[in-house]
Order: structure tokens, then sequence, then C-alpha cells
């Protein structure tokens, strides 16, 4: 039985909207009680996030955008001037971890096995940066996070990264 081919003109559906304000059926909010101690642990309990001034600024199941803003111990090229290299990496690894964190129970623990990024701009010195992540998959052991490191604007990326990491199941709370 013959079958119709399928409409080639017709335009693709739009990609679905990464943040819960974007659609009203976008990723379900987060528990306020563990929010809330995501929130504390990345932003406070974790000395390196303190010194770096490091915001959640919004977290949903699998998502999480994260925010470190302008300090002048940042520059990695003084020429530029330039952010370190180092510092969009961490910030791609905190906003990757933090979306994992988002889908696994609260006794487990995560830990990064491999980050692979890729710089495409410098990050200018005195702007904020923002990590964007989105959780690919979270599996029994292995959980997949892709994120994209902007000063404002995530259509103009300074870099973009794929982060693996561990997860350890029952391995204590938050």
């Amino acid at each position: 039985m013959p079958t119709t081919p399928p409409d080639m003109t017709a335009a693709p559906p739009p990609p679905a909207p990464p943040w819960p304000e974007a659609a009203a059926d976008g990723p379900a909010p987060l528990a306020p009680a563990r929010e809330a101690a995501l929130r504390a642990l990345f932003e406070r309990q974790i000395p390196l996030h303190a010194h770096l001034g490091l915001r959640c600024e919004q977290l949903a199941a699998g998502l999480a955008r994260v925010r470190i803003p302008p300090r002048p111990e940042l520059t990695g090229d003084p020429f530029r001037p330039a952010v370190h290299g180092g510092v969009l990496a961490t910030l791609a690894d905190v906003a990757g971890g933090l979306a994992v964190f988002s889908q696994v129970a609260p006794e487990d623990r995560v830990s990064t096995i491999d980050l692979r990024i890729d710089y495409l701009r410098p990050a200018v010195t005195g702007a904020d940066l923002f990590g964007e992540a989105r959780l690919l998959r979270a599996g029994g052991r292995v959980a997949m996070a892709e994120v994209t490191v902007h000063q404002g604007d995530p259509a103009q990326p300074c870099a973009r990264a794929a982060v693996v990491y561990a997860v350890h199941r029952g391995k204590g709370a938050p």
C-alpha cells in the first residue's frame, strides 16, 4: 500500500526552551528543601565556590544556571584582558554537577570523571560569567551534562563543555 511522503517543505518545530520560565510545561521544580540544601552546598559549603562568589541563579529538574561575578583576580590574560580558562572550566563543572545533583537522590554523591571543554571566544574581565547546564543522562552509576558558558547571551558562548560524572549511590546527604 503506497504511503504519502512527509511534507519536506514544512518548517521543523522549534526546539524546546531550556528554562522553566520559557514554557508552562518546562522542567519540574525541585522540592523547596532539596533546592535550599543544594544552594547551601554549592554556594556556601564548598570553599572554592564561596571564594569565587558563585551563585545558583536557577535550579530545576536536570537544569542549572550558575553565575560567577566579575573579579580582577580571575584574569588570565592581562593583555586582552580575559578571564582565565580554568575559571570557565570550573564554572562548567559546577553547573553540570548541580544539574546532576538536582536529579539524583539526596543521599547520593556525584564526582567528576571527565570534562571536555571547547573555548570559543575570550570571556572579558569585568562581566558576569554564566554556566547553563542541562542533564543529558543519569544512569545507575554515570551521568552526563552539557554546559554553555557565556557572559549574558547564550547565543554568544565563551565555551561549551560536556561533563561526565560518577554517581555514588547512598553515600550520604549533602
